[in-house]
C-alpha cells in the first residue's frame, strides 16, 4: 500500500513538474518587417482576451525559420514571421526535425524601398542601376560577355543621370527576408536585363544565382543588422547614403526619409497593391500545428491576425503600412488558418 501511495505521489509530482515546465505565453520569432504588424496584433490580443500578450522576437526571417524548424516542444517557437515564403530546404529541415505540420498564413504585401534622407535629392533608379551599383561582379563596360569585380565608386559611374555621390548602401544581413527578397526582386531584376547572363539560367542555375544574387563586399554595401530604426538614424546623419527596408517602415518614417523611384514607379500603397512597383513581396507567418492545445491562445491569435478588422481593406494594420490581399484571397487564407490546414511544398 505504501508502495502504491508512493507511486501515486511520484506520478503527481511528475505531472506537476510537466505543467510547471509548460508555457502559457505564445512564442513568436522571425522577420523584422512583419514584427511591427505582429506586435500590434499581439498587444490588442493581450488586452481584449484572457490570454497573455504573445512574446515576439525580431530575429530575421532566416533566423526565425532556424529556430522554428529546430523541433517541437515548449523550448521552440510556436510561430515564425517571414517576409518571404519558406524555402524548400527550410521546410525539409522542419520535417526532418519532427515539425511535420506547418500552417502557412499569408497576411498581405510589402514593398522593399531604397530610401534616403528627405534633405537629399530623391533618386530615380532602375533595377539595372541597382544591380550595377551593388553586385559583387558586373559585366565589363566594353560590352563583352565578361564579368569583372565591381569597379563602380559613385552612382554617376553606374548611370550618368545619377548624382556623383559615393555608393554607400545600408542594408539587411543574409538572415533577413528583406535581403532575400531584395536579391531576388531588385538585384536579379537588374541582372537579367543582360541577355547573355539571363541565358546562363537555362544552362547553370547555380552560376546564374551566384552572379545575380551576390552583393559586393568592398564597403559599398554595409550590413546594418535587423534594426531598421538604426538605418533611418544613419540616413539622417549622412544624407548621401541609401538604406534598404520595407515600405511599412518608410511609411512610418515619411517625415525623415523618402523612397526612390524604381523603374519609374513610386513606392506607394497603390503601386505595391497593383504590382506596378517592381520590388514588392508577400508577407507570411507560419504556425506549428503540434503546439495547438499545448500553448494556450495560438488558434485565437491566428484568428485575430487574419480578421477583417486587422488585415481587411479598412483594417488597423493598414495604418502601419500593410498592403492588403484582395477580398477573395483573404477569405481563402482565413479558411486555411481557421481549419489549421498544413501546407505542402
Amino acid at each position: 500500500m505504501n508502495k502504491l501511495l508512493s507511486s501515486a505521489a511520484i506520478a503527481l509530482i511528475l505531472a506537476g513538474n510537466v505543467q510547471a515546465a509548460g508555457r502559457d505565453t505564445i512564442s513568436i520569432v522571425g522577420s523584422s518587417t512583419v514584427y511591427p504588424f505582429a506586435t500590434v496584433v499581439a498587444e490588442r490580443f493581450g488586452k481584449s482576451t484572457s490570454f497573455k500578450t504573445p512574446k515576439i522576437e525580431s530575429t530575421g526571417s532566416g533566423g526565425g525559420m532556424k529556430l522554428f524548424c529546430a523541433g517541437i516542444g515548449i523550448d521552440t517557437p510556436d510561430i515564425t514571421n517571414a517576409s518571404r515564403r519558406i524555402k524548400s530546404s527550410e521546410f525539409e529541415t522542419c520535417q526532418s526535425n519532427g515539425v511535420k505540420e506547418v500552417v502557412e498564413v499569408l497576411i498581405g504585401y510589402d514593398g522593399i524601398v531604397l530610401a534616403n534622407a528627405k534633405t537629399a535629392d530623391r533618386l530615380k533608379l532602375s533595377r539595372k542601376d541597382i544591380f550595377l551599383a551593388l553586385a559583387k561582379n558586373v559585366p565589363a563596360a566594353d560590352g563583352s560577355k565578361q564579368l569583372i569585380a565591381n569597379p563602380y565608386k559613385t552612382w554617376k559611374d553606374v548611370n550618368p543621370a545619377l548624382p556623383a555621390n559615393k555608393i554607400e548602401v545600408l542594408g539587411p544581413p543574409p538572415t533577413s527576408g528583406t535581403r532575400d527578397a531584395f536579391s531576388e526582386l531588385a538585384l536579379e531584376g537588374g541582372c537579367k536585363t543582360f541577355d547573355w547572363i539571363k541565358a546562363i539560367k537555362a544552362e547553370d542555375k547555380h552560376r546564374y544565382k551566384s552572379i545575380c544574387h551576390s552583393i559586393r563586399e568592398d564597403g559599398a554595401f554595409i550590413e546594418a543588422g535587423e534594426n531598421d530604426n538604426l538605418i533611418v538614424q544613419k540616413l539622417e546623419a549622412n544624407p548621401k547614403a541609401v538604406g534598404i527596408f520595407g515600405f511599412s517602415f518608410l511609411d512610418q518614417n515619411s517625415d525623415k526619409v523618402q523612397g526612390s523611384l524604381i523603374d519609374g514607379a513610386e513606392p506607394e500603397f497603390e503601386t505595391i497593391a497593383d504590382g506596378e512597383y517592381p520590388v514588392s513581396r508577400p508577407l507570411y507567418f507560419y504556425v506549428k500545428k503540434a503546439h495547438l492545445g499545448k500553448v494556450p491562445g495560438i488558434a485565437e491569435y491566428v484568428s485575430a491576425f487574419t480578421a477583417e478588422k486587422a488585415v481587411g481593406d479598412d483594417g488597423y494594420l493598414l495604418d502601419k503600412g500593410l498592403i492588403p490581399l484582395d477580398e477573395e484571397k483573404r477569405k481563402q487564407v482565413r479558411d486555411t488558418a481557421t481549419k489549421m490546414l498544413p501546407m505542402s511544398m
